[in-house]
């Protein structure tokens, strides 16, 4: 592929991961076309008027036609958690781009997938199996295909992060159910970013699925405890029995302005371990070294500037937590906390 014109269809863009990953395409020299499923507001995005924007309808065949052309490499991050009934769409759409991908003789393709627990598959939530069987679909296309499966992914605005940092906000007392000890490996947003540009490159070595996450495997509890310590908060985590996970899925829900059917999908995925396997690890090419929890969260928290872990103005409105004068007042982050949710749910009702 010619260096000079390579062009990548960042299909998602709009996404937590999509905003954040295509200035980094840009400064490598990527040529990008942004698709939206929605009519598109570059404005909304410090680098908006610096790529081609198309919409698509993934689902759509004659969408995902036009946003084919012309185009090398496609980098998939469409995921409709937020919808119920997420699986079906998310299935019919992985094949309508794999259809069109070769269609278009594009040579690259690169999924970011979630990681897979080592269980039977019958034993996998709706949310992993969604995600597998999607990955499965794009890696039978004739181009050069990868998924990056990815589990908790740490900076302002990720869905996981936001999770965590709203119930770790709003709750001095934290009930742990007593299941909820399964471990996790997350992965800082720079490191995310940072697989998919080199999964990109016309010489990356990438192939299949590759799991990808940072130095650090904890359990939940940990995580939570992680980001209490660089909030400065201090949290209690009680031990709760007896909790099944229906019930914690719909009591988390409640208690955050994530969407509904989102969080209710990725609580159903904490009953199994989310680690890396060993034998199928990204290891990245440059040799630079991974971020751990304790500085992905720093770095989210503080919002720390010209990072990827740092919030964004074209992040969902969902993810920030307003009370103004109780801010103003120095209020009990509790107390804001609460009052931001609120504030969150009578807009919902009057929606």
């Amino acid at each position: 592929m010619d260096e000079t014109s390579r062009r990548v269809l960042v299909l998602g863009a709009t996404g937590y991961i999509g905003s954040r990953l295509v200035p980094e395409l840009l400064d490598r020299g990527w040529h990008v076309t942004a698709a939206t499923s929605r009519p598109p507001t570059p404005d909304r995005f410090s680098w908006g008027h610096q790529v081609d924007w198309v919409r698509c309808d993934v689902t759509d065949a004659a969408d995902v036609a036009v946003a084919l052309e012309g185009v090398d490499a496609v980098c998939y991050l469409v995921h409709s958690l937020s919808t119920r009934g997420f699986s079906e769409i998310d299935r019919l759409g992985a094949r309508t781009v794999r259809r069109g991908v070769d269609a278009a003789g594009v040579s690259r393709l690169v999924y970011l997938s979630g990681l897979v627990p080592q269980v039977p598959r019958h034993e996998l939530s709706e949310h992993i199996t969604s995600r597998l069987e999607v990955e499965e679909e794009l890696l039978a296309s004739s181009a050069s295909s990868v998924a990056l499966r990815a589990g908790v992914v740490i900076g302002a605005g990720s869905t996981s992060f936001e999770v965590i940092r709203q119930l770790g906000s709003l709750l001095v007392l934290q009930p742990v159910p007593l299941w909820l000890r399964s471990r996790v490996q997350p992965i800082a947003a720079t490191d995310a970013v940072r697989a998919l540009v080199e999964a990109l490159e016309p010489d990356s070595t990438l192939q299949g699925a590759v799991d990808i996450g940072g130095p650090d495997v904890l359990r939940y509890p940990r995580l939570l405890a992680a980001y209490s310590r660089a909030a400065r908060l201090l949290r209690v985590r009680v031990p709760v029995a007896m909790v099944p996970t229906p019930v914690a899925a719909v009591g988390t829900a409640g208690l955050v302005q994530a969407p509904f059917w989102t969080v209710n999908a990725l609580v159903e995925s904490l009953r199994h371990d989310m680690v890396c396997r060993p034998e199928a690890t990204w290891v990245p090419a440059d040799g630079g070294r991974l971020l751990g929890v304790r500085e992905a969260m720093r770095r989210a928290v503080r919002g720390e500037p010209g990072t990827a872990e740092a919030p964004l103005p074209s992040d969902p409105d969902w993810t920030r937590q307003r009370a103004p004068v109780l801010d103003a007042l120095r209020a009990p982050r509790s107390v804001r906390a609460g009052a931001s949710l609120a504030w969150h749910r009578l807009r919902q009702l009057s929606d």
